[in-house]
């Protein structure tokens, strides 16, 4: 809740007046509770993860062959009820492991300094924080991942569930076992535990790495995607390559970007069989073949 009562009041104590944005987040939040909008969260999370695979639903349905060249693995294919069927169980994942988890750690968030007063944060605070947290939660995200490979028990018991998806969908991207998003989870609490920001920032943290895992499980790699303009960013064919190799792989843990695989030595096999996949792919864009996924995009590393 804003500790002021006015509009005036809050431009008195800024000495300036609101901007736009600020205007609007003060007749929105003066009168919620900071325990309220924390929960946004939850909310945020589940429209984005509704509406963003929306484009990949669509195409996975028609099955053009224009747009088949840049599906990673043809072979495989889902159906509408599929892909209802793993939204469904997502969303149960959410209300009964995500929903509780944001609050009860609400107390943590207040006790770090997450505030939703006045004045906004400029641009700039916001660019350098979001860098901060996807460079945190990549490193964290790292070695929890590869642990959940690693040991047996953990691969077997937790991560095994989201590896059910050989050839992974935008819907797939948080299917888990409701253990392992409360692991995976605390990768992306790490950032702004560190460097706490605004409720907005933090909003907006978890809005773009739900976006950014949705479009790296969305089964698609197009050339046209922004992302590729990212540095060091992996992208749908880094982590598709991780979900066809499965309980076996020791490549490509890494969440969002390349470089932790790179240092540690886990992108070797990927580092190979990308180089045979995209020769595969060339061959498939000059459409001397026919797009009917005879073959597999990657051998077993």
């Amino acid at each position: 809740m804003l500790p002021f009562e006015s509009i005036q009041e809050a431009e008195m104590s800024l000495g300036r007046n609101l901007t736009f944005a600020e205007t609007l987040w003060f007749k929105y939040t003066a009168d919620k509770s900071d325990l309220y909008l924390y929960c946004h969260n939850t909310i945020f999370l589940i429209i984005f993860y509704t509406l963003v695979p929306l484009p990949m639903v669509i195409i996975e349905l028609l099955r053009s062959k224009k747009l088949e060249i840049y599906k990673i693995q043809p072979k495989i294919r889902f159906s509408l009820s599929e892909m209802m069927e793993c939204y469904r169980k997502v969303l149960t994942t959410f209300v009964f492991a995500v929903s509780p988890l944001q609050f009860f750690s609400y107390p943590i968030i207040q006790w770090v300094g997450i505030r939703t007063s006045l004045p906004l944060p400029s641009a700039s605070e916001v660019l350098w924080q979001l860098l901060v947290y996807f460079l945190v939660e990549d490193y964290a995200n790292y070695w929890l991942h590869r642990m959940l490979h690693h040991y047996k028990w953990g691969y077997d018991k937790i991560h095994r569930i989201h590896h059910e998806y050989v050839a992974p969908i935008g819907f797939a991207a948080p299917y888990a076992h409701w253990a392992e998003i409360i692991i995976l989870g605390l990768a992306s609490f790490l950032g702004p535990l560190m460097v706490p920001c605004h409720m907005f920032t933090f909003w907006l943290w978890f809005v773009l790495r739900q976006i950014e895992a949705i479009e790296t499980h969305s089964g698609y790699e197009f050339p046209w995607s922004p992302s590729k303009y990212i540095p060091f960013y992996g992208g749908a064919i880094y982590h598709d390559y991780h979900h066809f190799v499965g309980e076996s792989c020791h490549s490509n843990f890494a969440s969002v970007f390349t470089y932790c695989d790179y240092i540690y030595g886990t992108d070797k096999g990927y580092r190979y069989q990308k180089e045979v996949f995209e020769k595969r792919r060339e061959k498939l864009r000059s459409m001397e073949d026919n797009v009917n996924g005879s073959t597999t995009p990657f051998k077993s590393e």
